[in-house]
Parts: C-alpha cells; structure tokens; sequence
C-alpha cells in the first residue's frame, strides 16, 4: 500500500498516459481499419491489393518490432522529432488496424449481397452503398469483436513503456528500479488496467444493448 500512497502522482500519471495512447490508438486503429476494409472488398483490384498486403504485413509482425521501426526508424526517415507519443501511437493504431480490418470486413460479409445489388440498381456509387448501407448494417455484428480487440490493444500499450513513453509499466519499471516491492507494484498497475478493461468492456456491452445485438 505504501508503494501507491508514495508515489501516488507517478501512478495517476501513468495510468492516465495508458488512457491516452489506448484512446489515440484505438481512434487511429478504427479510422484505418474501415478504410481499409473497405478496400478490402472494393471492386479495385489495385485497392484490394493494398488492403490485403496492408493486413498480410501488419498482423505477422510482431508488435515489438513494429514499435523499433516506429521509434528508431521513423524520426530519421519521415517525422523528424516526433515525440514518443506519437511514435508509439502510430505504431499500435497501425497494428490493431489490421485486426479491426478484418473484423470489420467479417461484418460486412454477413450483409446480404442483395443489399449492395439493390442499392447499385438504384444508382449509388460503392462508397455510397458501403457508407450508408453496408456498414450500418455492420457494425451490429462487428462490435462484440472489436471490444476484444480494443481490449487487446490495451494491453498491448504496455510495450510503450520500453520506449520513454509515460504510461503504467514504464511506473512499473522505474519504481522496482528503485527498489519497491515488485508484487505490490504490479498488483497496483494490475488494478488499473482492470479498470480500464473492464470500462472498455462494460462500454461496448452498453452499445450492443442500444443497437439490441443478440447474443
């Protein structure tokens, strides 16, 4: 207990810098995860492509080294002087895209086809029948999924503490480095990413019952 009384400051720091790259990356993750399933199913080839080597790519390499390239290779090619944040951010939005994609691409593979015939009989475009109706359609099944997922993705920021980036397990690390008990330490930063789970979990359950998904 003393470890958290102590040091209080550092752990509310940390856990609020866990929100903030949960909440940037997700937002990130989800904006490029439509995109890029709606690629996935354009009648481009070239588009489809894209999305597939984009999901191909992202989804079998390892988290940790996409936070290298990220952190390393980034700032010396295309963002000079980006701060870790950021870094960090790009590197887990870009990789949790790619899972959203797919989950994203899985609901709009439940729309009846006749859907997007019917819309294309009465002349919409393909952004138009996916904007206004494929993807309202699914988004019911999707949302089960994606709250694992950003569930996941929550607990993957914690690699950002390896990299200078001010979130729970960079608390965790600096606070064993000075000696503190280990289990009190990661008992306190278990806790904190229970509540940031289970918020998660308890916001898309609070969704499917609005948009009354069966279960």
């Amino acid at each position: 207990m003393n470890v958290l009384l102590d040091h209080l400051p550092e752990f509310r720091d940390g856990f609020l810098g866990t929100l903030a790259i949960t909440g940037a990356s997700a937002l990130l993750a989800l904006v490029l995860g439509v995109l890029i399933a709606s690629f996935r199913v354009s009648p481009i080839p070239p588009l489809r492509a894209f999305g597939a080597a984009w999901v191909t790519l992202l989804r079998n390499t390892p988290l940790t080294l996409l936070f290298l390239v990220a952190v390393f290779v980034v700032p010396q090619v295309l963002v000079p002087g980006a701060s870790p944040f950021v870094l960090a951010t790009l590197a887990l939005g870009f990789y949790t895209s790619a899972f959203v994609c797919e989950a994203v691409r899985s609901g709009i593979n439940t729309v009846p086809l006749g859907q997007a015939e019917a819309a294309r009989s009465i002349g919409m475009t393909f952004s138009q029948t996916l904007r206004l109706i494929v993807l309202p359609q699914a988004t019911r099944t999707v949302l089960s999924p994606l709250g694992s997922i950003f569930i996941a993705m929550t607990k993957n920021s914690a690699i950002a503490g390896a990299f200078s980036v001010g979130e729970m397990f960079g608390v965790a690390k600096l606070l064993s480095d000075e000696g503190y008990a280990i289990a009190w330490i990661f008992l306190w930063v278990a806790l904190a990413y229970l509540v940031i789970t289970f918020s998660i979990s308890g916001l898309f359950r609070l969704l499917e019952r609005r948009l009354g998904v069966g279960r």
